[in-house]
């Protein structure tokens, strides 16, 4: 069975549900998972998609805020839900797909403007979350799964349009990305995306404040497809669809897909 999944925070399902549908349409993903859907479950627009031929969905939503959702051509099984930190956030939902892979989708939070947790409590809170998720799969390592989502953390050099300008900047901060290595070596996760393109520049975001924001490329990759090692190898095709940011009322992430052959 081979699949193709995307992940996209859509920053509004409701609001994006013309970009989704295009998405759906022109790219034909077999799972589409979304971050902040800032929608109740039962107001996603699940007819439109089901027109489209996503008629399955799990999903964790909450009005206004968050909200992740798993959309799928394939039949899926609900495989739980964490709220890590207690935050009574809709941040994480799981969903196994017919072939035995387990899917992880998740919204890190974003963590504020300061790299401070004694001043800032949304950071704070995204340490804490962090540590959560590295708890939770250190304790239960996990098999034949993948995860993804917007992790609100770019990790590498090249995953930022400058290292240094952003190491003081919430996203790219040293204890960040040491928070997020720890929780990627708990579950043995590897980083799919730059597994297949190892190197060079990579974004998955780009600022609303932009006025070009095309021009200036002034980039993230927040957005990230882990796998564990033991399907690892049966993934390739990995690829940001830059393009999807300069859709009509876009989104600020792009969507980030990945092909498995199990």
């Amino acid at each position: 069975m081979s699949f193709t999944l995307a992940t996209w925070n859509i920053n509004s399902v409701r609001l994006r549900e013309p970009i989704v549908c295009k998405l759906l349409g022109e790219q034909g993903p077999d799972v589409l998972c979304l971050q902040e859907c800032k929608s109740p479950v039962d107001k996603i627009p699940m007819e439109q998609f089901a027109a489209l031929g996503y008629t399955h969905m799990v999903a964790e939503g909450q009005k206004g805020y968050n909200g992740v959702a798993i959309l799928s051509k394939l039949p899926l099984e609900p495989a739980g839900a964490q709220d890590f930190a207690q935050l009574g956030h809709a941040r994480h939902v799981a969903a196994k797909l017919p072939n035995g892979v387990t899917v992880h989708n998740f919204y890190v939070p974003a963590g504020g403007d300061v790299a401070d947790r004694e001043v800032n409590e949304k950071f704070g809170q995204k340490m804490d979350y962090l540590s959560e998720m590295r708890d939770f799969f250190h304790a239960d390592v996990p098999s034949k799964s993948i995860l993804v989502g917007d992790l609100n953390i770019a990790p590498r050099e090249d995953d930022v349009w400058d290292h240094k300008k952003l190491l003081k900047v919430v996203s790219h901060t040293p204890v960040e990305v040491e928070a997020l290595a720890q929780t990627q070596d708990a579950g043995k996760w590897v980083d799919i995306t730059r597994q297949d393109i190892p190197d060079g520049l990579l974004y998955s975001w780009w600022s609303y404040r932009a006025k070009d924001w095309d021009a200036a490329d002034k980039g993230r990759r927040l957005d990230h497809v882990w796998a564990t090692p033991d399907i690892s190898s049966a993934a390739h095709s990995s690829r940001v669809l830059r393009d999807a940011r300069g859709w009509e009322k876009p989104s600020d992430h792009a969507p980030v897909f990945a092909t498995f052959d199990l």
